[in-house]
């Protein structure tokens, strides 16, 4: 039996605004709620203060880098913060520290285990090996049922071994009785919207595996048949790295004359804001996801979300029976399918498509909650370490 205040160690690259990252520092400030201590070793970042904010703790290793003798050199380094800081467990969410972390752990006989963030792609044999170490922690956490399937099928992990832990939204946070008109105003002034206008809401970096170019495809076969009366899309999203796929994007909505339809505006630090403004969402992504944290901040918000069929993405939303539906299916990579599913969207009575966010926000909320994620998290450490950590992280009542 573990001690009663474990010393847990998440191993992630860098600290910067992402999902994984993001799941991190929520899952550091469970554990401090707990009475553990929260360790994280990652070369840092932006979300740093987050998380000594929430009383974790940042151990500095260079973990990003892929170069088989550095790996090597973090095992040593990973392995000396395990006899000194006394941890109990480590928890692995990226695959080059993954390696590292799993090196130190087998030769320090530490529990290991991991959370398969992706849908990781396996171009033969050496990146399916590479891969791998996803799925050997004693415990593989899954993000979706997509991703458990696709850890049992590549490697044959035992049903027993896997958990599925939904990544999770504060439902707090994503109310839209909670957002105010002053931060609609913002974006309405930043975006140039004019009265009347229609908002389309994608959010997410730019990235040709998101199908931003999809989207404006659709959206110039709509024009095409004036279709998109007063519709605006918005492609919300950072460009970091992706300069000439950014300028390809602008490139392509002039060229189909959408400049005042589709804009590109950039990261969106307010994105409950932004779905609150939206009449539809839309997630577009042409590769499989593990999860699709996108239109569950969707829901959240009661704003119906037009997912592509593929990867964690169908699991967030309900598309059939057609009077119980929280958004629509769309294969992935076809823009007329896109292009039929967007216009039959706006096509709908605003209470029909009101009814259809409120059973989202319901749907997620059932599901899909920060509380129930990091819950579900602690309750794998618990069943390795032996320990209570989900109850102790549990509100205590007045």
């Amino acid at each position: 039996m573990q001690k009663s205040q474990p010393t847990i160690l998440q191993v992630i690259p860098r600290l910067e605004e992402g999902g994984a990252e993001r799941t991190t520092i929520e899952i550091a400030e469970a554990l401090v709620k707990a009475g553990a201590r929260a360790l994280v070793a990652s070369e840092g970042g932006r979300l740093e203060t987050e998380l000594t904010a929430v009383g974790g703790e940042i151990l500095r290793l260079p973990v990003a880098s892929k170069m088989p003798h550095r790996i090597v050199l973090n095992a040593r380094g990973i392995a000396e913060l395990v006899s000194r800081e006394g941890i109990s467990l480590i928890h692995a969410r990226s695959r080059a520290p993954a390696w590292s972390a799993y090196l130190a752990a087998r030769r320090l006989n530490v529990p290991f285990i991991t959370t398969y963030h992706g849908a990781y792609s396996e171009a033969g044999p050496i990146k399916r090996w590479y891969n791998g170490v996803m799925a050997k922690g004693e415990m593989v956490i899954a993000n979706s049922r997509y991703t458990g399937g696709l850890i049992r099928s590549r490697y044959g992990t035992p049903e027993a071994r896997i958990a599925i832990v939904y990544r999770g939204i504060d439902p707090s946070r994503f109310d839209p009785a909670a957002v105010s008109p002053e931060r609609l105003a913002v974006l309405r002034d930043r975006w140039g919207l004019k009265a009347g206008d229609r908002l389309v809401l994608m959010v997410a970096r730019l990235s040709e595996l998101k199908g931003q170019r999809v989207v404006i495809e659709a959206a110039r076969l709509l024009h095409r048949r004036d279709a998109l009366g007063r519709a605006v899309l918005v492609l919300a999203g950072g460009s970091k790295g992706k300069a000439g796929y950014a300028a390809a994007l602008k490139s392509a909505i002039a060229d189909a004359g959408l400049a005042e339809i589709v804009r590109l505006t950039g990261p969106l630090d307010d994105v409950a804001a932004g779905y609150a403004l939206a009449e539809i969402g839309i997630c577009a992504s042409i590769e499989p996801e593990g999860f699709g944290r996108a239109s569950v901040e969707a829901a959240a918000m009661a704003c119906p979300v037009i997912v592509s069929d593929i990867g964690g993405l169908p699991e967030t939303i309900v598309s059939a029976p057609e009077r119980d539906i929280t958004g629509w299916r769309v294969p992935p990579g076809d823009a007329a399918a896109l292009a039929g599913a967007l216009a039959s969207a706006l096509a709908l009575p605003a209470q029909v498509r009101q009814d259809i966010g409120r059973r989202g926000r319901e749907y997620v909320t059932a599901r899909f909650t920060l509380d129930g994620m990091t819950q579900s998290t602690l309750d794998v450490y618990d069943r390795v370490l032996g320990t209570s950590l989900a109850r102790q992280a549990l509100p205590r009542p007045m």
